[in-house]
């Protein structure tokens, strides 16, 4: 596929191809009433055409009130069963909500270390090819019930990168539970919201705490920096954002933070 730069906001309702990246903390517990909206908003770029593809965590945090647990559970094992009920279960919801717009989702489970070997990214690409040439729309996660070191950082936001560069999607949408990236924690005097972040910028300035719901994701904003500038480096447009204001990132309204790509 062809891929054109997004240098602004402007150029995004026009994207041909897009990575959303939910967090845990956006989409399950008292949140899991989100999926109806999220799945709205991805709904509406899927009908103008745009090819979606949706990375969502949320797995483990699914699993655990069906194994009983009131907290994010420490030990591997435990938390590989949770993401093994999990994962079915927020299939379900996703598809669930995807049926009154007639689409149908796609289940790929990969890990951050199958995009780094060369069989299997190929493997993966031609898949995620295929779903989206079928009008598929994919949902990729973590395949938790096998990983290791991935499974306890970063929250998914690597993994959503390295999506992004294996698609060559045009734009990578990064939801949150907060609107954008701040100049230092949000609830912290003097935080200012970043609007853009140009191509080469480290951001090495800025001083980061914690996003999202204590005990539940484990990406924070340095992970979404990190993973933004591996996609942007490559090509791909980011937009870091929250999950309350998809419909409005995806229409390319002033929303979050946008990192400038770099030619690739």
């Amino acid at each position: 596929m062809t891929r054109s730069l997004l240098s602004s906001r402007d150029g995004i309702v026009a994207a041909r191809r897009v990575v959303v990246k939910v967090g845990s903390s956006s989409i399950s517990g008292e949140n899991a009433g989100q999926i109806g909206p999220l799945v709205a908003a991805l709904a509406a770029a899927h009908g103008r055409g745009t090819e979606v593809i949706l990375v969502s965590s949320g797995a483990i945090a699914t699993g655990m009130p069906y194994l009983q647990l009131d907290a994010r559970p420490t030990d591997l094992a435990t938390q590989q069963a949770a993401a093994a009920v999990g994962q079915n279960v927020l299939i379900y919801r996703y598809q669930d909500s995807l049926d009154r717009f007639g689409i149908v989702a796609g289940q790929v489970l990969l890990t951050a270390g199958d995009l780094e070997n060369p069989s299997h990214r190929s493997n993966a690409q031609r898949a995620m090819e295929r779903l989206l040439g079928l009008r598929i729309l994919p949902i990729v996660n973590e395949n938790d019930t096998v990983a290791t070191h991935e499974i306890r950082f970063g929250d998914n936001d690597r993994l959503a990168a390295l999506v992004s560069i294996l698609v060559r999607a045009e734009l990578l949408v990064l939801l949150s539970d907060v609107d954008a990236l701040y100049t230092r924690p949000p609830h912290e005097a003097g935080a200012v919201k970043i609007v853009d972040v140009p191509v080469g910028d480290l951001l090495s300035d800025v001083t980061f705490g914690d996003i999202g719901a204590a005990g539940v994701g484990t990406g924070g904003a340095a992970t979404k920096v990190s993973a933004a500038r591996l996609a942007a480096d490559a090509g791909t447009a980011v937009l870091v954002t929250s999950a309350s204001l998809v419909n409005e990132a995806l229409a390319g309204h002033p929303v979050g933070t946008f990192f400038v790509p770099q030619h690739a």
